[in-house]
């Protein structure tokens, strides 16, 4: 797998930018990341949990979000309609 970034203009500033953006998005950082120090297992475990809970929490408020709810700092109400 290969990654390639152009570099226009010279500008060797905004094409480190694309391809930090790149290596993020693909998960390569993460992964270096990761394997940087040794982690126990049951602290991977944890973070997982962590990620899922965080997943799991977006997802449930875009779901209120069309049902119609509305979030104002960090309270959930519901919407009142004009008739």
């Amino acid at each position: 797998m290969s990654i390639t970034v152009e570099v226009r203009n010279n500008n060797v500033e905004q094409a480190m930018r694309v391809l930090k953006r790149k290596l993020q998005k693909v998960g390569t950082l993460k992964e270096y990341r990761d394997k940087q120090y040794y982690k126990k297992p049951s602290e991977k475990r944890v973070e997982r949990m962590k990620e899922r809970a965080k997943v799991l929490s977006k997802a449930q408020k875009k779901k209120d979000e069309n049902m119609g709810y509305v979030f104002i700092k960090g309270k959930k109400g519901k919407k009142k309609r004009r008739i």
